[in-house]
């Protein structure tokens, strides 16, 4: 074991060449990131699980409900053992074969088969209610978070030149207010990781969980190799659209449409200016070139510029999805009117949907049917997810 840590905690891998981990020990006259702070984080993300839980069942529960979002849950498929069992041990979405067949076994019209599986996979759904709080609560966390990053960077030197990230590396003292910063967003991402399992299933899954692993990742690695100054900077920048993403989802499920509308612009406009933007053009450009020629390059450097880089290529992908949605939005609203709800539910569940989008009428049927789940219109509750995602 201590063979293997010593080649873990090679200095030639973590630092510049000519330091050493002694180097970066603790004194009277300066304090520097030692890894061990990051065990913090593990206590502090189930702390933060069960204040979501407070939150979540005695301010945005009630918030909900002053906005009339009920509880109410889809209506629920007539019992059957045959059809429940193809559900479940089968398939979800039975093919025209399969339909024809139950119908001819259970003397039904296919219609009323199809009715059934629609209504039983909506009975699995999250109530509009659930996801307004799971939206206000990390509303309300990315609002304080970014909101203590600005007041934090704006007393720093690395704000406005960011050169500064790398003057004296890494002999760069460790601040109260830069450890908080850091250990909070740390068990904010853990706390993620670990509640994804349980929130809303999105078919983006996949996705955020590399989102959420590369960002601690890059979290813990600049911690460790005293990169710090350069992380808050990645922090802050990343979390600057989040608040607006879930306050649109929290109108939207309120059904206040043009403030959905308007935050949805907001956040579009924010996004892709800081990710395809500010980032590459601001934070990538000091991590590659400033780095390079301050500090010079070493083997954890390319591991931290090759996750940053990751990050980068998730951003250019969600940034993608947004403007797909938006230019269908504007193709389908009516006389060109920016609508950004105004796509088809496939559209929707590009960026965000439960595991299994919510089923539309079929043609012909009543249109008053589709408006189904969670007592709610056919949009409602699919806007946009992302990134929170470094973010988130």
């Amino acid at each position: 074991m201590a063979g293997i840590l010593a080649w873990f905690w090679n200095e030639r891998f973590w630092l510049p060449h000519n330091v050493t981990w002694a180097d970066l020990k603790n004194t009277e006259e300066a304090t520097f990131p030692q890894a061990e702070d990051l065990y913090l984080a593990f206590p502090l993300a189930f702390c933060m699980l069960m204040v979501r839980l407070i939150f979540e069942r005695f301010v945005a529960k009630p918030c909900a409900i002053a906005l009339n979002i009920q509880a109410n849950g889809p209506q629920i498929a007539q019992p059957n053992a045959i059809l429940e069992k193809v559900f479940t041990a089968i398939t979800k979405h039975p093919d025209e074969k399969r339909l024809e067949g139950l119908s001819k076994q259970l003397d039904w019209d296919v219609r009323s088969i199809q009715r059934w599986f629609r209504q039983r996979r909506n009975q699995e759904k999250p109530s509009t209610l659930k996801r307004f709080c799971e939206s206000m609560w990390k509303f309300s966390f990315g609002l304080y978070v970014f909101t203590y990053g600005v007041r934090f960077l704006k007393k720093t030197p690395w704000l406005w030149n960011t050169r500064h990230c790398w003057y004296n590396y890494p002999y760069q003292p460790l601040t109260p207010d830069l450890h908080y910063y850091y250990i909070l967003e740390l068990s904010f991402y853990w706390s993620l990781m670990f509640s994804q399992f349980t929130d809303i299933k999105r078919k983006d899954f996949g996705v955020m969980f590399l989102h959420h692993l590369v960002s601690i990742f890059l979290i813990t690695f600049s911690y460790v190799n005293n990169m710090a100054r350069v992380g808050t900077l990645v922090l802050c920048l990343h979390d600057s659209a989040d608040a607006l993403l879930e306050a649109a989802k929290m109108a939207n499920y309120a059904k206040f449409q043009k403030i959905c509308d308007l935050l949805f612009v907001m956040f579009a406009m924010v996004f892709i200016t800081t990710r395809l933007g500010i980032f590459p053009l601001w934070v990538l450009n000091t991590t590659l070139f400033e780095s390079w020629e301050i500090v010079g390059p070493y083997p954890s450097w390319w591991v931290f510029n090759l996750l940053l880089l990751v990050i980068q290529g998730l951003n250019c992908f969600w940034s993608y999805l947004i403007v797909k949605i938006a230019c269908k939005a504007i193709s389908k609203g009516k006389s060109g009117k920016w609508n950004p709800l105004h796509v088809s539910k496939d559209d929707r569940s590009d960026i965000e949907s439960s595991s299994d989008e919510e089923d539309s009428e079929p043609p012909g049927s009543n249109p008053h049917a589709a408006t189904t789940t969670n007592g709610t219109s056919g949009t409602n509750g699919y806007l946009l997810t992302g990134p929170c995602s470094m973010d988130d």
